[in-house]
């Protein structure tokens, strides 16, 4: 295998390693896919460039996410961090009902009838000491700088830098980047582009005090629809409640006033969510992130693969991200011992990854796109059955779309409602049409200091 002159180049010398599979990232995707490879007996390295317990923000899981839990083994763990969610609501300044919930038990499947809010800090911790738990070696503090990929499709070598500045390289006859945000590979191989039908930012903080529904609606989130996008409010085990704006780039931009001054001037744009905080008190410094909606051009090559935010991220709006993350560790497991096990079916299960891995993000965009829309905002506060439409959008909301249920004839039908409704209120429609392609214009420089 070829060298490179290591980009972590230090005075100490370079420490060398070999491993089967390199795990860039220990996120929930990151520490999925390698406790899974190690519980198959490979061996596997898991780099992290930060240390666990460490914030972060989508907190809100989803009911198809518990089958995963049960199958790593950490659903005992997970519990005991969580607080139930049995529901999502919706609430518009816009419709005479202003609520409506939705409730996971009334989905076409009614085996999934919850999940958790959790706080990521706690559930990552969770899944990447189980990795280690169950095999992997988990190095933290330690980031990847560079990935060589050797000629003939043989491998690669990682270069990764301590944080006291000690170089280390590792020769993995395959590399999984779970690298989140950072998108590792995706900028190295600049592939890495906005996303051009979708385009937001966001501010977000957490909060003590605020109001939650009683009973067993305490743990729901809720979606609150404002002029400039949405807020998400989450409640959490120790009593603190995330929340959070969904905004539109140049609204972001528009920002003249500390992130936190800005923060809470945006929330008083909603007296809805106002009224949830009016006893409330901030308890975190406020964050701001800029232009997040994002998809790489590829989803692997013959010696890797990306999987959750490595590879895209589109909107957090229906708390897809952490099972989107989950689901590819799960399918890129299969893939990678495929490859390595049995390289003459490495391209069929290669396309089968792209496939897999496509399919989510893909399935909830049509949706993401339109959550602002005058239409579909109609049809999330007075939903109706028809054709079982309402029970197929809970499977989906649920996340269950990768399994047997039966719901894209429905699914369909919802989609066709929404374009006769859409039709029907031609005028309304096409002014919001005019309205979404100059909010999702690009905003260069859209994310400002965040203090």
């Amino acid at each position: 295998m070829p060298e490179l002159n290591s980009p972590t180049a230090s005075s100490s010398p370079t420490a060398f390693g070999e491993c089967d599979v390199l795990v860039i990232g220990g996120g929930p995707a990151g520490s999925t896919i390698g406790a899974l490879l190690a519980q198959r007996g490979h061996k596997v390295v898991l780099l992290e460039k930060d240390h666990h317990p460490r914030f972060h923000i989508g907190e809100s899981l989803l009911p198809a996410n518990l089958p995963l839990f049960e199958k790593l083994g950490v659903a005992d763990a997970v519990r005991a961090i969580g607080i139930e969610k049995w529901g999502a609501e919706f609430v518009s300044p816009w419709h005479e009902s202003k609520s409506q919930t939705f409730q996971f038990g009334e989905a076409w499947d009614k085996s999934m009838p919850f999940s958790y809010q959790v706080r990521r800090s706690e559930f990552d911790e969770i899944l990447i000491r189980n990795a280690a738990k169950v095999g992997a070696e988990v190095i933290e503090g330690c980031r990847v700088r560079e990935v060589a990929f050797a000629p003939g499709h043989s491998g690669a070598t990682v270069y990764a830098e301590h944080e006291d500045g000690g170089a280390r390289q590792w020769r993995a006859r395959f590399v999984v980047d779970a690298s989140g945000r950072d998108t590792l590979l995706g900028k190295q191989f600049d592939i890495k582009r906005r996303n051009p039908k979708h385009n937001s930012s966001a501010l977000y903080a957490h909060f003590t005090g605020a109001t939650r529904h009683p009973g067993q609606d305490e743990g729901n989130i809720t979606i609150f629809w404002f002029d400039h996008g949405w807020f998400w409010f989450i409640p959490l085990a120790d009593g603190a409640t995330s929340i959070g704006a969904v905004v539109w780039p140049h609204y972001l931009k528009s920002r003249s006033k500390p992130v936190k001054d800005f923060f809470l001037d945006t929330i008083a744009l909603c007296p809805a969510l106002g009224e949830r905080l009016a006893h409330a008190t901030l308890s975190s410094e406020v964050e701001a992130t800029g232009n997040f909606s994002y998809v790489c051009e590829r989803t692997h090559g013959p010696s890797h693969l990306m999987i959750g935010d490595a590879f895209t991220f589109i909107d957090p709006v229906f708390s897809s991200g952490v099972m989107l993350a989950m689901q590819g560790g799960f399918v890129g497991a299969e893939t990678v011992d495929t490859c390595l096990r049995e390289p003459a079916k490495a391209a069929a299960a290669l396309a089968h990854f792209d496939r897999e891995v496509r399919k989510g993000p893909k399935e909830f965009s049509w949706f993401i796109y339109r959550v602002t829309n005058p239409t579909m905002r109609d049809m999330f506060m007075a939903p109706s059955n028809v054709w079982r439409v309402k029970e197929a959008l809970l499977s989906m909301l649920a996340g269950d779309i990768y399994g047997k249920t039966p719901i894209w004839r429905s699914l369909a039908v919802l989609k066709g409602i929404f374009y006769v409704a859409s039709i029907l209120n031609f005028k309304r429609s096409w002014q919001a049409l005019r309205l979404r392609k100059a909010n999702i214009r690009v905003v260069e420089d859209a994310t400002p200091a965040a203090r």
